[in-house]
């Protein structure tokens, strides 16, 4: 691949969006940004299964745009879930995914776009958060630690946003997880495939409107972690076959 074609990737950026009426203003014209600065992006928001206008707004500030599409499911079954639905309707040679809370922006696509590597065919690119409180610092950090120990490789900043990744992996990660846990998977399923890793910093804000869907109370962390230590457990006895890998494109 010559580095000409590799600057101009095609990207298919999937935006789960639950309960985001109040953020989609912001949301959208943030996305329309960052189509205009990578002619290459085209955004995928998906209402995952929305109870308030979410979907009916989104329809109507994307009216016309060819460089964003919407889709729907019906009810919410979870965050993977509603990223593995729009990750059905994407075309990109790199595809992924980003939060609808504005605390990592849409724009951060453009950036990690610019970051791609020049000559290599399969990677996965992620953000680094900074600026987040030291409260959620300390649980990342112990969360990487487990994580780490446990699929013995280096794993930081697992739920860092964008996650974007070379489609040879696309059909894997469609069989992960429908919560949470789809951002970790995704990585595992890098790491066994080959691919080089990519960071970049990426500014961690306050949500712009609304609640987090997750992280409402520390019993609701507690939850979160259980549920992520018995997936994560169970992914380490995945068979992961050698045939399984695809060589290493350049």
């Amino acid at each position: 691949m010559s580095s000409e074609k590799s600057a101009t990737r095609t990207v298919s950026l999937v935006i789960p969006c639950y309960n985001e009426s109040g953020n989609a203003e912001v949301l959208v014209s943030r996305a329309i940004e960052a189509t205009r600065a990578a002619e290459q992006l085209d955004i995928i928001f998906v209402d995952n299964g929305s109870n308030d206008d979410t979907y009916k707004k989104l329809e109507t500030l994307i009216s016309g745009n060819e460089r964003l599409k919407l889709v729907q499911v019906e009810k919410n079954v979870g965050y993977g879930h509603g990223i593995k639905h729009g990750l059905r309707f994407s075309t990109g040679e790199v595809v992924g995914w980003t939060h609808a809370d504005m605390q990592t922006d849409p724009f951060d696509a453009v950036r990690a776009i610019e970051g791609f590597p020049p000559r290599s065919k399969l990677f996965i690119s992620k953000g680094a958060r900074f600026g987040r409180p030291i409260s959620d610092q300390i649980f990342t950090f112990g969360m990487s630690v487990f994580e780490s120990l446990l699929f013995r490789q280096r794993l930081r900043d697992i739920n860092a946003q964008p996650t974007l990744f070379s489609r040879e992996i696309l059909d894997v990660v469609l069989e992960g997880p429908d919560d949470f846990s789809l951002d970790l998977f995704a990585l595992i399923v890098a790491n066994r495939k080959g691919l080089k890793e990519y960071r970049f910093p990426v500014k961690y804000g306050p949500r712009f409107s609304g609640d987090s869907k997750w992280n409402t109370s520390q019993s609701a962390r507690i939850r979160f972690i259980r549920r992520t230590i018995n997936f994560s457990l169970s992914l380490a006895k995945r068979r992961w076959p050698d045939a399984d890998r695809p060589a290493q494109g350049k």
